[in-house]
């Protein structure tokens, strides 16, 4: 959790740009996605994925202090947000860590009271890697209207319920909504991944225009 003096607040589903700045002058930069639901403070959830021979995230996640000092610039996006007045019902398609704007809707929704009927489908390599796993079963057993859908796609446990396999035209036809319910769409993940699920989506006869995507390609960190 990061303490931003003067943060103006955000909406659930913008991002922040962090900067680096070595004692040479090299300077990196990296987009991350704010996890914390939009509240009246100066604090701020940022959950970031250490990749092996990325610029930024291994020192977030490895070298950062209690008391260290980043650079932010933010909040960015007005595209991919959604706000309680927006209603749905809401889909929300993650894969990895695309799941980090994803809960800060659904954080912002459980604030709230909930109501907004809402279908989480998230994509993660093994239940291991499934990013907020706990909180996520809290707050899907509620009962206030949220389901909480996982699929594995590589290691899947004997005892397994869930789904396993990546998100197709299937999956989706299963889990969404019908087009006639007009639902809001926000997609999340690899590039590969979002593409994919949009144009499931659409080509199952949902609006273009209520598929919000959000993508991160393989050279981020």
């Amino acid at each position: 959790m990061l303490t931003v003096p003067g943060w103006p607040g955000h909406r659930a589903g913008q991002h922040v740009d962090v900067r680096l700045t070595a004692e040479d002058g090299y300077q990196a930069q990296r987009s991350y996605s704010i996890a914390s639901a939009p509240a009246a403070s100066n604090q701020l959830t940022l959950t970031v994925e250490r990749l092996d021979d990325g610029e930024v995230s291994p020192y977030l996640t490895e070298e950062l202090r209690a008391g260290d000092q980043l650079e932010l610039r933010g909040p960015i996006g007005g595209y991919f947000v959604w706000d309680l007045e927006m209603g749905g019902p809401l889909l929300l398609v993650a894969g990895g860590s695309g799941i980090c704007p994803l809960m800060a809707m659904l954080r912002r929704r459980a604030g709230a009271g909930g109501s907004v009927l809402t279908r989480l489908l998230y994509s993660s390599r093994s239940w291991e890697d499934i990013i907020y796993r706990e909180e996520l079963a809290q707050i899907g057993a509620a009962g206030t209207g949220l389901q909480v859908i996982h699929t594995l796609t590589r290691a899947v446990p004997p005892d397994w319920r869930g789904r396993a396999g990546r998100i197709d035209r299937k999956m989706l036809a299963d889990v969404a909504w019908p087009p006639t319910d007009h639902p809001l769409m926000y997609v999340c993940g690899p590039t590969p991944l979002v593409e994919s699920v949009a144009d499931a989506l659409v080509s199952l006869g949902h609006d273009s225009e209520r598929v919000k995507t959000e993508r991160f390609g393989p050279t981020g960190g």
